[in-house]
């Protein structure tokens, strides 16, 4: 079954309890972190996950666009996170490696994130380590951007590789999926899809999230 991960980057901020029970019926909650370097935006950090964590029963998906994020990764565990991912550009090889071993070693879930520029190989020294990787089909920093449509050649590269040598890996796609892109997205191999204003601008949630399953 697709999974859906409705991202809070477009929720009300000022109702951000409310918005998040209004997902209820998705798989995991994506939350966006950036720090203002590795992307040109700033969000929210781990005092706010630390409070989503007790609204909610269902996984913290935690995205860090930040850079070095091995300073941090604990960090977001012991705040409420179940899944952290990290940018395979936002530092060298060995601290990303550094990073997903801190993740596991707090018994959570971690992947790697794959900006558009880069290619499906960037994932080839994590791959066996992962629980899931992440394919942005927009520029990572900002909410409601166009939904890049030749970013699936790597999703599906990505899926070929991920059945070859870690098949218990889950593969995300997040940027501009909404009723039509999903089914592109699921039918290049991904299984759990990011969708932000898609979502939270539906006028029934539930039936848009159903919607997105494919």
């Amino acid at each position: 079954m697709v999974k859906i991960a409705p991202s809070i980057l477009s929720a009300d901020f000022a109702n951000l309890e409310r918005d998040i029970q209004r997902i209820s019926t998705a798989d995991y909650v994506h939350v966006d972190v950036m720090d203002g370097m590795f992307v040109p935006n700033i969000t929210i950090g781990i005092p706010v996950v630390a409070s989503i964590r007790k609204t909610t029963e269902l996984p913290l998906d935690v995205h860090l666009m930040i850079v070095q994020p091995v300073r941090y990764v604990e960090q977001f565990c012991d705040a409420g996170a179940d899944l952290v991912t990290v940018h395979v550009e936002s530092d060298t090889e060995e601290n990303i490696h550094a990073a997903l071993d801190k993740i596991h070693a707090k018994g959570k879930r971690a992947g790697i994130v794959l900006k558009p520029k880069t290619p499906a190989e960037a994932a080839l020294p994590f791959l066996e380590k992962v629980d899931l990787i992440l394919v942005m089909t927009v520029e990572p920093g900002f909410g409601g951007q166009k939904f890049m449509a030749d970013q699936m050649e790597k999703v599906s590269a990505l899926r070929a590789l991920i059945d070859q040598r870690n098949p218990g890996c889950e593969l995300e796609v997040d940027g501009g999926v909404d009723p039509v892109t999903c089914k592109t997205c699921i039918a290049a191999g991904a299984n759990v899809l990011v969708a932000g204003s898609a979502v939270y601008k539906a006028a029934d949630i539930p039936a848009r999230i159903a919607e997105l399953r494919g």
